[in-house]
């Protein structure tokens, strides 16, 4: 495609370190080719930009992006307002069904307990003046280290799930979640865990980030003691320009790890927690949707509101270089619309168009997607490449899908000698793969699929 001036929007740092899409993308030809952008339908507020924590390997503070420094400590009531005002003015020109709203940070429950709504009942308000249709699902991203009764009181009378970032169960698991004095974080988010696990109605799940040092079984057993609904596994944010740890191909450390959670969770004799990752490539392996950023060809549909107005990217492009989630464009000046045009997003929107070659004749793409999009990354390049994790996710594809079909030959011999004729998975294999997708909060991702895995109905 031929260059176009997006100067307005795009800053010329983002030219030098990703020519992909930046200096690639013409988004006005794009358009004038057909390509329709989809509209924004998650909201990822920062309502805080401190944290109370000061992990040792955050992508907001510890990586290549240093904004946070700029920006003032809370959004003012000012901002989020005008926010509430243009994700109103969005739902209704795209007559969306629902919106997702993210409460962030920094940690967002530095926030008093009542003012910790203030953001989703603002939301609310805008949208029954002008879209009154939509109906609002919103979460809250925490370390859980400040969770008491009163701030899961006050989340919970406002409809609010909690999730909660954690690295294992155990002390040991969490020796880089630590606060600004080195103590560490683990006890009180332990006790905020437990608390919150007695109020599952609240209860979105947790996120932990891969650990090579850990036994990943223990690590996914210990977690089981909070009782999370989803647990979200998270690989480390890496790209080609600074590597994840362990990164020495052609080994495959992380798939290995993985897949040792996976052959202990799949052949449970019981469903004790859904493990997003695990499930949305199933599902992408049966053909099913799975809106998910980190697989798939699903387009990008977030925006991030930074606690100064600013529209942003996803906050995970912070791992690649500074300045790599900014738009130039501020609540008060652009709408939502206008970010759909901006050639970050544009570029996250193309699906099969936007991977490197050899990802796009690859027969694992539909399910893989490139991988996720800041494990792309290359200084000097952007964002058309294989993820950084190819290998990886290669081995965990295709030992998933091998599960899969072993999972169905026997059910299908069990149902051929119980009733001859019946199909090689029967009726009962559907019913697990139905769940209402808005049912997930922020560790079961955006629009997680909500599945139980298909090994229940198999088994």
């Amino acid at each position: 495609m031929r260059q176009t001036n997006t100067s307005d929007v795009v800053l010329p740092s983002h030219r030098i370190h990703a020519p992909w899409p930046y200096a690639a993308l013409d988004v006005p030809a794009l358009r004038a080719a057909g390509h329709r952008p989809h509209p924004i339908r998650q909201f990822v507020l920062k309502t805080r930009s401190r944290c109370n924590l000061a992990c040792t390997y955050c992508y907001v503070y510890e990586m290549a992006d240093q904004g946070w420094r700029g920006q003032p400590a809370a959004m003012s009531p000012a901002t989020t307002a005008r926010a509430a005002d243009r994700i109103a003015e969005h739902a209704a020109a795209h007559d969306l069904a629902r919106v997702d709203l993210v409460l962030h940070g920094g940690e967002p429950l530095l926030t008093a307990p009542a003012e910790l709504a203030a953001p989703v009942d603002a939301v609310r308000a805008a949208l029954a003046r002008t879209s009154p249709r939509t109906r609002v699902t919103a979460t809250v991203q925490t370390n859980g280290t400040l969770l008491t009764r009163s701030r899961l009181a006050a989340l919970a009378a406002a409809g609010i799930r909690i999730g909660v970032s954690l690295d294992g169960g155990l002390p040991a698991h969490n020796t880089r979640r630590v606060d600004h004095t080195g103590r560490p974080g683990f006890g009180a988010a332990a006790r905020g865990l437990r608390l919150l696990a007695r109020h599952p109605e609240s209860y979105a799940g947790v996120l932990c980030v891969v650990d090579l040092d850990q036994d990943p079984v223990e690590t996914y057993e210990s977690l089981l003691a909070f009782a999370p609904p989803v647990i979200g596994l998270l690989l480390p944010l890496a790209n080609w320009s600074t590597p994840p740890p362990g990164h020495h191909p052609p080994g495959t450390p992380y798939a290995d790890w993985l897949l040792a959670v996976f052959e202990r969770w799949w052949h449970d004799t019981v469903l004790r927690t859904r493990i997003r990752i695990f499930e949305e490539i199933i599902a992408l392996l049966l053909g099913l949707p799975a809106a998910t950023e980190t697989l798939g060809l699903a387009p990008a549909t977030t925006a991030v509101i930074e606690t100064d107005g600013a529209i942003e990217q996803a906050d995970s492009l912070k791992s690649a270089y500074e300045g790599a989630a900014a738009t130039g464009m501020t609540l008060e000046r652009h709408s939502f619309d206008a970010f759909l045009d901006h050639p970050g997003l544009a570029a996250r929107q193309l699906g099969r168009e936007a991977l490197a070659d050899g990802c796009r004749s690859c027969e694992l793409v539909e399910v893989c997607g490139g991988g996720h999009y800041p494990h792309r990354y290359r200084a000097g390049e952007g964002f058309r490449r294989p993820s950084v994790y190819c290998a990886d996710l290669q081995v965990v594809i295709r030992h998933i899908a091998a599960s899969l079909h072993k999972a169905a030959a026997q059910a299908g011999d069990r149902q051929n000698a119980a009733a001859p004729g019946a199909g090689p998975l029967g009726p009962a294999a559907a019913g697990p793969l139905d769940a209402d997708p808005s049912d997930a909060g922020p560790a079961a991702g955006p629009a997680a699929a909500g599945q139980a895995p298909p090994r229940a109905a198999a088994s």
